[in-house]
């Protein structure tokens, strides 16, 4: 004769069984979640790549145009500093010749 089966132990069985099932599926959605953040941070990598890339471009020629215009104004102060020491020369020269001193000079 076959021992009755224990009713208690059948339910734990059966629920066993669905909760089985149903951490199969919690497993499939948290795969299915981890895919998408994958992509998603891939797609963010490149985002963030892209706008460093364009930041840098734009920062370069923000520095060459500063740097071009650094050296526009170098030249030229150096070149009016220039023009006025050759005026100051010729002016101490053409007093010079024509026997003129400048008050207080030696």
């Amino acid at each position: 004769m076959t021992e009755p089966e224990n009713l208690v132990l059948t339910l734990l069985r059966e629920m066993r069984s669905e909760m089985k099932s149903e951490f199969a599926d919690v497993r499939s959605e948290i795969a299915g979640v981890r895919s998408e953040l994958r992509s998603e941070i891939h797609s963010l990598r490149a985002d963030v790549a892209s706008d460093l890339l364009a930041l840098e471009k734009r920062l370069s020629d923000q520095i060459a145009t500063l740097r071009r215009a650094v050296m526009e104004y170098h030249s030229s102060a150096i070149g009016h500093g220039v023009l006025i020491s050759e005026f100051e020369d010729r002016l101490r020269r053409v007093e010079q010749h024509l026997n003129l001193s400048a008050p207080g000079a030696h």
